[in-house]
């Protein structure tokens, strides 16, 4: 249940146009729901002003499907599913109105919403080779109604490169600076930009680079102030974090 569709549910009594015990079970049957293998949270929305997203990582293509189609029709009008496979795709898009992006693996189901946030949010990589977290972290932040603005390929290689579009970083409400190898690229954001940046470490480099850790200590101990870090390749948390910034002193 969204939060509008809560409100609605109870400006219905407050009219008299809904009886209190119809009311009530609506809202009984609303909390969750048990498909067995899952309990879906249908009251997460109303809690948090985010619905419940489904990783995908782990899950067979049939579990996704009933997931994303019990969701939707519940009445969630945006289903947002992280590291889905293509084969997941291939089925749930047989029966729902499924969007895929083969790079970041991230599957919306239903439409994504006209951008309500307070500004526009900036996702900044490295290099080109940090775009499928990158989009992970775009896409998420567009499926919870936020305008985005990519810049990719901008690492501290080329630093010419990063300051050509100080009209954006100057601009931007949130800042998601993605980089494997060293991680630089969070440091050098973070002294630039007035809002906060969002740090994420990402697998890409050699083998001292050790899976992102490298880049994940290197941000952990970044010199510039309002820098937060979450973990290796983890585009989706970076992009929910921005958008609850973005919603700040706003309506989810």
């Amino acid at each position: 249940m969204e939060r509008n569709e809560l409100r609605l549910l109870l400006e219905q009594v407050a009219d008299g146009k809904m009886p209190i015990d119809a009311a009530m079970l609506r809202l009984k049957e609303a909390p969750f729901e048990d498909l067995g293998f899952a309990k879906l949270d249908h009251h997460r929305a109303v809690r948090q002003g985010i619905a419940e997203v489904i990783y995908g990582a782990g899950k067979t293509p049939e579990q996704i499907r009933e997931i994303a189609s019990a969701m939707y029709r519940h009445g969630q009008n945006t289903v947002l599913i992280t590291r889905m496979s293509s084969q997941a795709a291939e089925l749930a898009g047989k029966e729902l109105p499924l969007r895929y992006d083969e790079l970041s693996r991230v599957g919306v189901v239903g439409d994504i919403p006209v951008p309500d946030g307070e500004g526009k949010i900036l996702v900044a990589t490295g290099g080109t080779s940090d775009m499928p977290v990158a989009e992970e972290a775009a896409l998420t932040v567009q499926a919870f109604g936020n305008d985005v603005i990519r810049l990719y390929d901008v690492g501290v290689a080329g630093l010419h490169r990063l300051l050509s579009h100080m009209d954006e970083i100057m601009s931007a409400r949130v800042i998601i600076a993605i980089a494997g190898m060293e991680g630089a690229l969070a440091s050098v954001v973070g002294g630039l930009a007035d809002c906060p940046v969002i740090a994420v470490p990402t697998s890409v480099g050699y083998g001292a680079a050790f899976g992102g850790l490298a880049a994940l200590l290197s941000m952990l101990n970044s010199c510039a102030s309002g820098v937060s870090v979450v973990n290796i390749d983890n585009g989706f948390g970076a992009g929910y974090l921005a958008s609850m910034i973005n919603h700040l002193g706003g309506h989810q």
